[in-house]
């Protein structure tokens, strides 16, 4: 089934940023939308799509768990051969952003954004899914919220991560970047920063 796209900005935009989305959240659910449509106001071109298990969920309404990790990996092969490489920045919300992590080297994108990067599951540090970014040559961008369980900054920081892999953090924000009442910071502003932060980067490429 070929990918389908949901795209948002100019066509004639310098470069591309495509986006998967995370675990349990749709493409065109509140987060990705958000985040979507505040690069194209800001004059790039966002193309989201979906994995097939989420694909399959939009016709039938069943709920079902993501596809095998080479499923997802081909996924993003795909949609990354039907956009073109050369103009392209890839990534996207927890496992999207982490799928593509995997295979942006490979597909020689241009740089990669992770959205909430799940450096390790909630409550099990020990768990790391960070070796193949100690590697990492390409330039990428990850952004975090300071009170992501998947990933703090005390955890974080000992990672050794290479100086192409800029971390982003937003202030006591969750994995989705949602800040507590108390905080003083509101999630609005916190999207707003993840935004400024990705064409920021996009822009140095």
């Amino acid at each position: 089934m070929p990918v389908k796209f949901l795209v948002d900005g100019p066509d004639g935009a310098p470069l591309t940023v495509a986006l998967a989305h995370g675990a349990g959240e749709a493409m065109d659910g509140p987060f990705m939308t958000t985040i979507a449509e505040g690069l194209a106001a800001a004059g790039l071109r966002a193309a989201r799509f979906e994995f097939p298990y989420m694909a399959e969920r939009r016709k039938d309404g069943k709920l079902r768990p993501p596809d095998r990790i080479d499923v997802l990996r081909d996924s993003w092969l795909e949609a990354i051969a039907a956009l073109g490489a050369d103009d392209l920045v890839i990534g996207g919300k927890s496992l999207g952003g982490r799928v593509a992590s995997l295979v942006a080297e490979r597909a020689q994108v241009r740089g990669l954004v992770c959205l909430g990067y799940p450096f390790h599951p909630p409550g099990k540090p020990e768990t790391l899914r960070v070796g193949h970014l100690l590697d990492m040559r390409m330039p990428a961008l990850i952004l975090q919220g300071t009170r992501d369980p998947f990933g703090r900054p005390s955890e974080v920081r000992n990672y050794a991560l290479p100086p192409n892999v800029r971390i982003h953090w937003l202030a006591d924000g969750d994995h989705s970047f949602k800040p507590r009442k108390s905080s003083g910071v509101t999630e609005a502003a916190n999207l707003a920063g993840a935004v400024s932060a990705i064409v920021d980067f996009v822009t140095e490429l």
